[in-house]
């Protein structure tokens, strides 16, 4: 550690917790930030103050007007141009500390790629917005051995929890199915900024902790900003038949089996099929008429918001014009539909 970073990081590695070995795992640390929306932008800032020497940036979005209400990192200039999050993510960080690695990855992740994109790393934090990559994190950081830290909030609600393998539970072993039906999120039912903040802080503290040796309380923490309510719960003991990581190891998800089958449906439209999610299309509907236009007869529900359009259907199937970009696609549709 430089005569400078002492200087920098003296109020953290004044704490009993870190102190100065600490900081110096900090500083040899490498960190992925898996979706840099309003978990991962305030993920990556704190991470990059704290003196984490590399940061790995993975996100497949672009910065919009309508992220700066939540999304720390970001400003209007980033919005003006749409930067890709990961790249105003890196250029944010270079900007906080200029002592820090800051890598982004501009990707849809994916069970073909994430081994090469977050090979490095050695703690992963969760900012995404979908069950699918949270299933594919899991079973990553299984097999790698090494702990992730999920989280997520909409509305004034939120939650976080550490997967530490061999000492807590999995991700798998808490949700072995992602939630049927449309879910509420960002864009339908709306969020508190202070919610994502909160639960990203949350996250990082326990990462940091991780990071500096220490070992984390396998808990569920579940807050309400609005009301003021605070509860954790302890996480149950893991599934020996847990397909990630009880005996068997299949990891079915870190080998593409699961992935949500999408293919590409005439000009510029992608189709994103087998959801295996009922929908209820007048509830649906319901949630997006402020959004866009919708038509929906029953059958299938049309939701146009320029410059896109997606044809939904009761089995979950979706059809999305206006792209070629499967990982585009899969993103309008956990933002309008859910995880």
């Amino acid at each position: 550690m430089t005569d400078s970073e002492r200087d920098r990081y003296s109020r953290q590695i004044l704490l009993p917790g870190i102190g100065p070995t600490g900081q110096q795992q900090l500083l040899d640390a490498c960190v992925a930030v898996v979706g840099c929306g309003a978990l991962g932008a305030f993920q990556a800032g704190a991470l990059a103050r704290a003196g984490v020497g590399h940061i790995l940036l993975v996100d497949r979005d672009f910065v919009e007007l309508s992220n700066l209400q939540r999304q720390w990192l970001y400003d209007e200039s980033d919005a003006r141009d749409a930067l890709p999050k990961a790249v105003a993510a890196a250029r944010a960080i270079g900007r906080i500390n200029s002592g820090v690695r800051a890598e982004s990855v501009v990707d849809d992740l994916t069970a073909a790629n994430i081994q090469d994109h977050l090979q490095p790393a050695s703690l992963i934090l969760d900012g995404t917005d979908n069950f699918e990559t949270r299933y594919l994190l899991n079973d990553f950081a299984v097999d790698r051995g090494i702990p992730w830290i999920y989280g997520g909030a909409v509305g004034t609600y939120g939650l976080a929890m550490p997967i530490v393998p061999g000492r807590s539970a999995c991700f798998e072993c808490i949700y072995p199915e992602p939630p049927s039906g449309a879910q509420p999120t960002c864009d339908t039912a709306g969020v508190l900024n202070t919610i994502t903040s909160l639960v990203a802080s949350w996250q990082v503290s326990l990462a940091l902790r991780l990071l500096c040796g220490q070992a984390v309380e396998p808990r569920i923490s579940t807050f309400d900003a609005w009301d003021g309510v605070v509860r954790q719960v302890a996480m149950p003991d893991a599934d020996p038949e847990c397909p990630a990581c009880g005996g068997a190891r299949t990891c079915r998800h870190l080998h593409g089996a699961d992935r949500v089958p999408i293919s590409l449906c005439g000009r510029n439209a992608v189709q994103i099929h087998d959801r295996r999610r009922p929908l209820d299309l007048e509830a649906l509907a319901a949630a997006l008429t402020p959004l866009g236009q919708v038509r929906s007869n029953g059958f299938a529900l049309r939701f146009v918001v320029q410059p896109y359009e997606m044809t939904i259907f009761p089995d979950g199937r979706a059809i999305i014009k206006g792209t070629q970009d499967p990982g585009l696609a899969r993103s309008l549709y956990s933002r309008y539909i859910g995880n």
